[in-house]
Parts: C-alpha cells; sequence; structure tokens
C-alpha cells in the first residue's frame, strides 16, 4: 500500500481510537487542516499531524484539559485552497472543534484566514510561512491566527543581509513559483532588497510543477547573475538544480527554507542539494528534548528532514493548553485573550517560551531561533562562512 494512504489511515485510526469510549460533549475536539498527501509540502502535514498526536497523548495520560479528553479530527485539504477553504468550515461549524492547527501551504491560510477571525477559533499554524497569515484582518482587529513556525519575512531578511554582507555578490537575480507562497515571498525579496539598496539585474518565475526551468536560468546567466535567490517548495527548487546542471551555471543559491524538505533532496541529487543555503529551525543537530520526541515519531516520519513541523505542531498544542488552563475555559474569544498574555512559562520542543505572544506578536519563533542550514552527506548541519560569521543584528531589516 502506498505510503501516504497508509499514513491517512493511521491518522483516521487515531480519530476513533480517541473517540472511543468518551462522549461526545465532553471532549474538546481539535481539528488539523492541511495538506498531507499532494503537494510536495505533503510529508510537512504528516509530521505535523504526528507531532499533534503526540501532544494530544500526552495531555490525554495527564488527565486532559480541564478534566476533558482531547481528540484530534485530520482534514487533508490536497494542497488545494477550495478544499482548505471546506475544510475549515465544516471543522468549525460541523465538527465543532475548539482550534485547529494548520495549514500545510501558506496559499490556503491565506485563502481562509478570514473564516477563524469571523468564528473566533484560535489557529495555530506549523508550516505556512507566508508573511502575511498572521497579521489581523483590519487595524485593531481581533486576530485568531497564531503560529509557531518559520515565517518568511524574517528569512527573506536573513538571506539579504548575506547578499549586502557577501564581497562576492555582485550581481543579484529573484526567482519564485507562481503559487501565493512563491509570490509572498518574492514580495518580502523586494521590499527588503530595497532597504538595503539591491537591485535584481532579473528576476524569473516558474509554475511549481515544473521540472525545466533552463530557459529562465539562461536569461539569469545572460545578465550576470552571480547570486541568486530563489522562494519556492521542495521539489521544484530541486529541478531549478537539475535545470543549472545541464547548461553548466551555478550562481550563489541561497533559497526559502522548503530546500530542507526531503522532496528537495530527492529531485536535485545528493551533490547538488549541497549547493543550496537556507534556514530553518532544526538541524540534525538536536537538543535534547528535541531528541525525545524525535524518537518517539521517527519510525513514522515520511522523511526525518520533516520533523521540525512535528516538534512545531507539539509546542503550538502545548501553548494552547496553557491558554486553556489560564483562560479556565476553551470559548475562542477567552483562549484568544490567553494566548495574547500567557503568564506561564513554558519549556517547550523548539525553545522555552515566555509570553511568546501579545496582542500585536503572533509569531512564538523569531529570527534568533532559527539556524543557517545545508545538506553535507544526506544530513541537514549548521551552516557557517564568514559571511555568516560577520552578520550582525543591525545587519537583518524588515
Amino acid at each position: 500500500m502506498h505510503k501516504r494512504n497508509m499514513f491517512k489511515m493511521a491518522a483516521a485510526a487515531a480519530v476513533l481510537t480517541l473517540t472511543a469510549g468518551t462522549a461526545f460533549a465532553q471532549e474538546i475536539k481539535i481539528g488539523f487542516n492541511g495538506d498531507i498527501s499532494a503537494s510536495p509540502s505533503a510529508q510537512s502535514g504528516q509530521a505535523g499531524v504526528l507531532g499533534l498526536q503526540a501532544a494530544i497523548d500526552d495531555l490525554n495520560a495527564a488527565g486532559g484539559l480541564l478534566g476533558r479528553r482531547l481528540s484530534l479530527v485530520v482534514r487533508d485539504d490536497l494542497s488545494q485552497p477550495p478544499r482548505s477553504i471546506q475544510n475549515m468550515s465544516d471543522l468549525i461549524d460541523n465538527e465543532r472543534v475548539s482550534m485547529i492547527i494548520g495549514p500545510t501551504n501558506s496559499g490556503n491560510a491565506l485563502a481562509w484566514r478570514h473564516i477563524p477571525n469571523q468564528k473566533r477559533i484560535p489557529v495555530i499554524g506549523f508550516s505556512g510561512s507566508a508573511t502575511d497569515i498572521t497579521k489581523p484582518m483590519a487595524a485593531g482587529a481581533d486576530n485568531y491566527m497564531f503560529r509557531v513556525s518559520m515565517v518568511d519575512r524574517p528569512q527573506v531578511a536573513a538571506l539579504m543581509a548575506y547578499v549586502k554582507r557577501n564581497p562576492a555578490s555582485k550581481v543579484v537575480g529573484f526567482m519564485f513559483e507562481t503559487t501565493g507562497y512563491g509570490q509572498g515571498g518574492l514580495r518580502d525579496m523586494q521590499e527588503i532588497a530595497a532597504m538595503h539598496g539591491i537591485q535584481p539585474a532579473a528576476t524569473e518565475r516558474f509554475a511549481v510543477n515544473d521540472t525545466d526551468m533552463t530557459s529562465q536560468l539562461n536569461k539569469l546567466k545572460a545578465a550576470g547573475v552571480d547570486t541568486l535567490v530563489v522562494w519556492a517548495q521542495g521539489a521544484p527548487l530541486g529541478h531549478l538544480l537539475r535545470s543549472m546542471e545541464k547548461i553548466n551555471y551555478f550562481p550563489r543559491l541561497l533559497t526559502s527554507w522548503a530546500a530542507d524538505n526531503k522532496s528537495f533532496y530527492d529531485a536535485a541529487g545528493p551533490q547538488l542539494a549541497e549547493r543550496a543555503i537556507f534556514l530553518r529551525t532544526v538541524t540534525d543537530e538536536r537538543s535534547a528534548r528535541q531528541q525525545q520526541l524525535f524518537d518517539r515519531v521517527s519510525s513514522r516520519l515520511a522523511s526525518t528532514s520533516s520533523f521540525p513541523f512535528a516538534a512545531h505542531a507539539y509546542d503550538g498544542m502545548m501553548l494552547y493548553a496553557a491558554a486553556v488552563r489560564q483562560a479556565g475555559t476553551v470559548d475562542g474569544p477567552k483562549v484568544r485573550e490567553a494566548l495574547e498574555s500567557l503568564q506561564a512559562r513554558h519549556d517547550g520542543i523548539m525553545k522555552t517560551y515566555e509570553r511568546p505572544f501579545s496582542r500585536t506578536e503572533r509569531e512564538g519563533l523569531l529570527a534568533s531561533d532559527f539556524r543557517w542550514t545545508h545538506w553535507k552527506d544526506g544530513r541537514l548541519v549548521n551552516y557557517g562562512d564568514d559571511v555568516v560569521r560577520s552578520l550582525r543584528q543591525e545587519d537583518f531589516r524588515m
């Protein structure tokens, strides 16, 4: 049986296992809405479900929340915005979930973020990193979107600081995929580059399913681009490197964190994959707490490179639990207020969280929590060179 079908069956079984023998009215239902089967990022969604399930298991083992058992309801959005929108309405209106973790893909969150804000249900993102996902729908409006994940804009700020500091970066080019994720990254790239006085010599685009980008690369090569900043998902990033190989053109490659995905490594191959420089939240050099969770879920991960998403989802669930305890209820507005003013310090998988959110701050992980990373001998390891070591806080403009 195909591995992703086995995963979906296991997720469904987990829901049945949790709900069996428990009165519906006594449950606190947690929703997951994200891609677990379709896009290059599906492995990330699968890892998110595993991390979320592990957190729910731990909470139930400790007596649940407010004396009530938690159950998990999983919805696969197939990376399709219309399906993801439908899932949100189903989870909130029919399943009556108290909170949602998701989605896997940024474009889907941008398509439906108005729904939880209208229905006043907290959402904690674990994967989708587009900058605008956690912005309020209107100035001063209550905002039900939170996140424990990478965020595009701080990543872009780091990459642009690297370009500015690197004396070898003379001519810069941009590339992006034509999804909501890619276009959001391009906006951040253009805005932050302008802050540094960086003017790209050329900007090229490609579709998420493209496998040959030689035409775009030839244009960049003709423009003399020696440093290329790319915003795309894992598989197309891998195909981009294959296209570079076809024309023997290898500018320095700075990418989004999607290069940490096994789909990138598989598409690029072991040697080419090592050319990309990017940031992520966890490398294979894990902390003790990260290793403990890794040991629990690693045998069920489609790829060990997707582990950070399990850690993000685990921490997101635990921060929600802390807010419920503080509020004394699962009522959406009261939990939102508690998330904005968490009193208890939480020792998480990713870090120790002390008041991670506020009325205006929605990001549980900050730029200081990101690590420079690259592939080396099939492992995701910390990356460092003279440029990285020279960077200072004032270099990061956002």
